[in-house]
């Protein structure tokens, strides 16, 4: 008796827990209806078409780690199922858009494409109860859906600190479990040089290795001396590539230049104008290991402290050479049409120094340094074209003349973006005052932090459109980004710290209408939301 009422009230709890409909990122239309729908390990899921495979096994796996079971997996339909079902030109639907029913008999999602349907089983993953159970009670909705935004990103810095492979797929699936498309993933920096290229093995050898890092935000206490290192072989880089193909994910990869390039300059001196001159860091900053290695006749060791250092790759035939070969080594371990180059904070003291550079000014009829970096820039740019791809840059290759195809993705406020949708130039919205999600959560954080203030509120009242784009030049924003910078997020539980909650009000932002935002809800909302954090193992603030 004692126990069949243990098992009637744990089920009454689950059905109650049920009748939330907390789904971020917020649908378009969201109908509730009366009843529940129950799922249990005797429930199927139906695949019919192939295609809908990636979901499936996406779903099943999620029960698995966070609820303890699987579902059978069958392709007719049978009552008491969830069924997966894409197909094309479904009427008033983009193509990664979804429907989605569940009723007493079931669930069926029918996406207008292989991807709007695995969008349609996030939806179903936010239905579930925040409570583990082996029963799942979830509430009887009709939906209708399709993301605002073709892009819908977040970036990953590993230059400054490595993270290992199995992390970089959980913030993948982090990324896919709100309905975002694109992980920018930031491979070299001027602290750590993080991907295989086998033409140039010492760029991993040397550049993927530095023997300390400056301690705390203070860089006047010196180095901690503990050497920091990693790097992701080519199979490694494969592997991510297909776990996020999965999950319907793009990686775009970026590789640094002209600036943010000391790693590579480390490896290969010849990199830099200056080639024996020591690496500009005072000793009382430097590691002992570095201090002894510089002592010994080294000149370029990888950066120990933060910041925008002024070794950057000189504009010669063989560092044109070298870029070209390290980009067809990435083209071919990334399918992304987009190949992002950085471009940003790109000091122009070693170039102003430079005899060679200052030559190559006038020899190419160019105004100053700026009309260097754009030459440096649209010469990749013309290589990258080449190969079918697409450029992407942070806003300063709008400096000295904008390549003709690239994408800006604009950090530094809006300006830049907005300057380049008016020149017709696609965009990529990442402004550090709405999207750096590096910056403190709090006004009073306990955390250490690179510094900056960006509240909860502040992410979800993100307009990715400025008001002062007309509704032509609107159409060039692609979407947004939230930045990841980790000079002070040494561990995967300082990421997710610092990314939760504010990944999901961005993912709102970037799926949900601009008219359906709204604050009062979503702060109900995040709270259910919190719990799912709690289940996936995940620390947030």
């Amino acid at each position: 008796m004692v126990k069949s009422l243990f098992f009637s009230l744990l089920f009454c709890s689950t059905l109650s827990f049920a009748q939330e409909v907390n789904i971020i990122p917020q649908p378009v239309e969201v109908v509730r209806k009366t009843g529940n729908f129950v799922i249990s390990s005797q429930t199927s899921l139906v695949v019919a078409n192939k295609e809908d495979n990636a979901a499936a096994a996406f779903l099943n796996t999620y029960l698995f780690n966070y609820y303890g079971f699987k579902l059978p997996v069958v392709n007719k339909a049978v009552k008491n199922s969830i069924k997966l079902i894409s197909q094309k030109n479904i009427e008033g639907l983009k193509g990664e858009g979804y429907s989605f029913k569940s009723g007493k008999n079931g669930v069926e999602i029918n996406g207008n494409s292989p991807m709007g349907t695995f969008y349609g089983m996030q939806t179903l993953i936010q239905l579930l109860p925040v409570e583990k159970s082996s029963s799942l009670a979830i509430a009887a909705v009709d939906v209708k859906d399709e993301p605002r935004f073709a892009y819908r990103g977040a970036m990953l810095d590993v230059g400054r600190h490595f993270f290992s492979v199995e992390f970089v797929k959980k913030y993948i699936d982090y990324l896919a479990l709100h309905k975002m498309n694109y992980f920018h993933w930031h491979l070299t920096e001027d602290q750590g040089w993080r991907i295989e290229i086998k033409k140039y093995p010492k760029l991993t050898e040397i550049g993927s290795k530095r023997n300390g890092s400056i301690i705390g935000k203070y860089p006047g206490k010196g180095s901690d001396n503990t050497p920091e290192g990693g790097f992701y072989t080519q199979e490694e880089v494969k592997d991510i590539v297909k776990y996020a193909s999965d999950r319907f994910i793009t990686v775009i990869p970026e590789i640094e230049m002209p600036g943010h390039s000391s790693a590579a300059i480390a490896a290969y001196p010849e990199l830099s104008c200056f080639p024996d001159e020591k690496t500009n860091l005072p000793e009382n900053m430097m590691s002992a290991k570095s201090k002894q290695e510089m002592a010994n006749g080294r000149n370029k060791i990888v950066q120990e402290t933060w910041g925008v250092h002024t070794d950057v790759f000189v504009p010669t035939e063989n560092t044109f050479k070298f870029l070209e070969d390290v980009l067809d080594e990435v083209m071919a371990l990334f399918p992304s049409k987009y190949i992002h180059v950085g471009g940003d904070e790109s000091p122009k003291d070693a170039w102003k120094r430079s005899a060679f550079c200052q030559q190559m000014i006038k020899d190419k009829g160019l105004k100053d340094e700026h009309g260097l970096q754009s030459y440096f820039i649209q010469r990749i740019e013309k290589y990258i074209n080449k190969k079918g791809r697409t450029l992407i840059g942070w806003d300063e290759i709008l400096e000295g003349g904008l390549a003709p195809n690239a994408i800006v993705m604009s950090w530094q406020g809006e300006a830049g973006g907005i300057a380049a949708a008016k020149e017709n130039h696609q965009v990529i919205m990442t402004p550090g005052s709405h999207v750096y999600l590096d910056h403190s959560q709090t006004k009073d954080e306990k955390e250490v932090t690179i510094g900056g203030f960006l509240p909860l509120e502040t992410v979800y009242s993100y307009e990715p459109i400025p008001k002062e784009l007309n509704a032509q030049q609107a159409k060039y924003v692609l979407g947004a980004q939230g930045n990841v910078w980790t000079e002070y997020m040494a561990n995967p539980a300082k990421v997710e710290y610092m990314i939760f909650p504010r990944l999901s009000a961005l993912s709102e932002v970037l799926w949900s209408p601009k008219e359906s935002k709204n604050w009062t809800e979503f702060q109900t909302k995040i709270e259910t939301m919190k719990k799912r954090y709690t289940i996936w193992g995940a620390n947030y603030f």
